[in-house]
């Protein structure tokens, strides 16, 4: 493990959006270790430095300055699919059914307001006073609006990217007045 990384990426996924994908700084966790190829037959990997679920983590309260949280954001379609659970699976023998399943995880049959409530609180604790939580978010099956009712911290900015304008990208800071 990374003891001496500072950012927590709580659910990494395939490392889609960071320029350094080791980036030595960063301890990236996640729930499941995929290598696989995509529809198109491209390779995709999640191969995190921790596997851990987001809800429940292992590390000491105040530990990062900085925590990324980009949640699975599915619900419809793999909620079909028997392997239906968060991130895909919490079985790490189940297999992940389509592409979307396969990069993304899916909030799939759990109570999604609860797994969500659970992982913004665990961000939050891990997180040092003064640190900030970069939250991604993307409205295809549940609006933002909604989301954010489930944790008590106000954010500070955020913008809308994509082109549907439905991913989200939000800004929290922990403590201080608001």
């Amino acid at each position: 493990m990374k003891e001496n990384a500072t950012i927590l990426d709580a659910c990494c996924g395939g490392k889609m959006f960071y320029f350094d994908k080791n980036d030595p700084r960063v301890l990236f966790q996640d729930i499941r270790e995929i290598e696989t190829k995509l529809c198109d037959g491209r390779k995709f990997e999640i191969q995190p430095d921790v596997i851990g679920d987001f809800r429940s983590m292992e590390f000491e309260d105040g530990r990062f300055s900085l925590v990324v949280f980009d949640p699975p954001h599915l619900l419809r379609n793999v909620a079909k699919s028997k392997f239906a659970d968060i991130y895909g699976s919490l079985n790490p023998k189940a297999k992940p059914s389509g592409w979307q399943h396969i990069k993304y995880g899916s909030l799939g049959q759990t109570d999604w307001r609860e797994t969500l409530k659970m992982g913004f609180a665990e961000c939050f604790r891990v997180l040092k006073d003064g640190g900030f939580l970069v939250f991604k978010w993307n409205e295809t099956d549940i609006p933002v609006s909604k989301v954010l009712e489930l944790t008590d911290q106000q954010p500070i900015f955020g913008h809308v990217v994509g082109k549907r304008n439905n991913t989200h990208w939000i800004l929290f800071m922990k403590g201080g007045e608001q």
